[in-house]
C-alpha cells in the first residue's frame, strides 16, 4: 500500500478516538434536574433480616432441649404466680360450681433464654414461640371447664429479658367445683376455692408460690354479682400429696360470698307469711259458714305446697334441712292447723247438736211423771211461771232462747236424787260450757295462733340471721 493511503487511515483512526472519549451533552427538556437527597438512601437495621450469611439469633431456642426443666438435675426451679380476677361470671347452687375470668402469670428464670443486649430491653413475643420453649405445666384442680381466650388471637404473652428471667401470662376463664354447705340457705355464706398446680412436676423438681404474698392476687373494683356479695379474696398455699406420685405444691384462690336477702324475702319469705296470716281469717268467720271456711283453708295449704314445691326446684337435692325448709314448713303447720282447727270446731258443734237432741227426747219420755213441767214443755206457761221454774225472780225477764236453755238443764237436775251427784253434774256443765260454746275456741285461737307464729320468727331470724 502507498504510503499516502497509510496515512490517511491513521488519521481517520485518531479522530474516531477523540470524538468517542468526548462528554456527550444532555438533550434540553426545559426541567432543571435537581440533585437526590443522599437520605433517603441510606436504611435503618433491620435485626430480623437474613442474609446470606448466617447470624447468631438472639434467642438460641434451637441450641437447646427445652423439653427439660431449667438447671434440670438441680434444685427445684421457683415458679412465682400472680393472678389478676377479671370477673366473676356466675355461681350455680344446682351444680355446685362458679365461672371465673382471669388473668394467669408465671414467673421464673431460665439462662438457656438469656441473650445480650446493651439497651438492656426485654423482647416480648405471642403464643408461638411457647410451643417452642419449656413452660410451668400449672393446671386447675376441681376444674370442670377451662379454655384459653383465642379472640382475635390466643390471649397469650412471653415476655423475656437478657438475664433469662422470663414473664409468660394467658387470660382463661375457668369452671370449677365449689363445695357449698347449705344449711343456712338463703341466710348463708359460701367460700370456693380455685386452685392451681404442676401437673407433672413434684415439689423437688417446681416449687410454685405466690409472687407477692397476698399482693399476688387482684380484682377488679367492678366485680359484682346479682345474688351475692363478695366479702373477701385471700390466697394460701400448702402441699398436697398423691400416694402413687408425690408431693405438690398446690396455690389457692380462696372468695368469700354473702347471699343478698332481700329476693328471698319478696318471693318465698313475704308469701309464706302473708298465707299464714290469711289462714286466720277463718277464725272470724262464722261457724256455720262451713263452704266460706273450707276453701279458704284448702287454698292456702295448696298455695303453700306451691311455693315449697318452686323453692325446692332450684335447689340441689341435699340430705340435710335448709333454714328455708324450715320456715316453709312451720308455716305449712300453721295453715295445716287452722283447717283442723274448723274441724274440730263443726266437730264438737254437731255433738253439742246430738247431745241436746237426746236430752230433749229423754224429757219428752219423762212427760207423765212431771206434769205441771210437760205443760210449760208444750207452751202453755206464763213467764212467770218459767221464771221461778228456772230459779229467777219473776221480775227477771228471759228470752225465748235462755228461757228453754235453763229449763231443760232444771229439769235434768232436779232428777238426780244425790247432792254429791248435782255437785259433780255443775263442774261437768261448767267444763263442757267452753266447748259447747264452740265459738270460744275460734276466740282462743285468735291468740294463740299469731302470738306462737310471732314467737317462732324471734326464734328463726335470731339463729339463723
Amino acid at each position: 500500500m502507498p504510503y499516502f493511503t497509510r496515512l490517511i487511515l491513521f488519521l481517520f483512526c485518531l479522530m474516531v478516538l477523540v470524538e468517542s472519549r468526548k462528554p456527550r451533552r444532555k438533550r434540553w427538556t426545559g426541567q432543571l434536574e435537581m440533585p437526590k437527597p443522599s437520605h433517603l438512601y441510606k436504611k435503618n437495621f433491620d435485626v430480623t433480616k437474613l442474609g446470606k450469611e448466617k447470624h447468631q439469633p438472639l434467642l438460641r431456642v434451637d441450641n437447646h432441649d427445652f423439653t427439660m426443666r431449667p438447671a434440670f438435675g438441680g434444685p427445684a426451679i421457683p415458679v412465682g404466680v400472680d393472678v389478676q380476677v377479671e370477673s366473676l361470671d356466675s355461681i350455680s347452687e344446682v351444680d355446685m360450681d362458679f365461672t371465673m375470668t382471669l388473668y394467669l402469670r408465671h414467673y421464673w428464670k431460665d439462662e438457656r433464654l438469656a441473650f445480650s443486649s446493651t439497651s438492656n430491653k426485654s423482647m416480648t413475643f405471642d403464643g408461638r414461640l411457647v410451643k417452642k420453649i419449656w413452660v410451668p405445666d400449672v393446671f386447675f384442680v376441681h376444674s370442670k371447664r377451662s379454655f384459653i381466650h383465642d379472640t382475635t388471637t390466643d390471649n397469650i404473652m412471653l415476655r423475656v429479658f437478657p438475664d433469662g428471667h422470663v414473664l409468660y401470662s394467658m387470660r382463661i376463664t375457668v369452671t370449677a367445683m365449689c363445695n357449698m354447705d347449705f344449711s343456712h340457705f338463703p341466710l348463708d355464706s359460701q367460700t370456693c376455692s380455685l386452685e392451681l398446680e404442676s401437673y407433672a412436676y413434684t415439689d423437688e423438681d417446681l416449687m410454685l408460690y405466690w409472687k407477692n404474698g397476698d399482693e399476688s392476687l387482684k380484682t377488679d373494683e367492678k366485680i359484682s354479682l346479682s345474688q351475692f356479695l363478695i366479702q373477701k379474696f385471700h390466697t394460701t398455699s400448702r402441699l398436697a400429696f398423691y400416694s402413687s406420685t408425690g408431693w405438690y405444691n398446690r396455690l389457692h384462690i380462696n372468695f368469700t360470698l354473702r347471699r343478698h336477702i332481700f329476693f328471698f324475702l319478696l318471693q318465698t319469705y313475704f308469701p309464706a307469711t302473708l298465707l299464714v296470716m290469711l289462714s286466720w281469717v277463718s277464725f272470724w268467720i262464722d261457724r256455720r259458714a262451713v263452704p266460706a271456711r273450707v276453701s279458704l283453708g284448702i287454698t292456702t295449704v295448696l298455695t303453700m305446697s306451691t311455693i315449697i314445691t318452686g323453692v325446692n326446684a332450684s335447689m340441689p337435692r341435699v340430705s340435710y334441712i335448709k333454714a328455708v325448709d324450715i320456715y316453709l314448713w312451720v308455716s305449712f303447720v300453721f295453715v295445716f292447723l287452722s283447717v283442723l282447727e274448723y274441724a274440730a270446731v263443726n266437730y264438737l258443734t254437731t255433738v253439742q247438736e246430738r247431745k241436746e237432741r237426746k236430752l230433749r227426747e229423754k224429757l219428752t219420755c219423762m212427760c207423765g211423771m212431771f206434769p205441771s213441767r210437760t205443760m210449760m214443755l208444750d207452751g202453755s206457761y206464763s213467764e212467770s211461771e218459767a221464771n221461778s221454774l228456772a230459779g229467777y225472780p219473776r221480775s227477771h225477764i228471759l228470752t225465748e232462747e235462755e228461757r228453754q236453755d235453763k229449763i231443760l238443764v232444771h229439769l235434768a237436775l232436779s232428777n238426780e236424787p244425790t247432792s254429791s251427784t248435782k255437785k259433780g253434774l255443775l263442774r261437768g256443765q261448767m267444763g263442757l260450757r267452753i266447748f259447747q260454746n264452740t265459738h270460744a275456741i275460734d276466740k282462743y285461737s285468735r291468740l294463740i295462733f299469731p302470738a306462737s307464729y310471732i314467737f317462732f320468727n324471734l326464734i328463726y331470724w335470731s339463729v339463723f340471721s
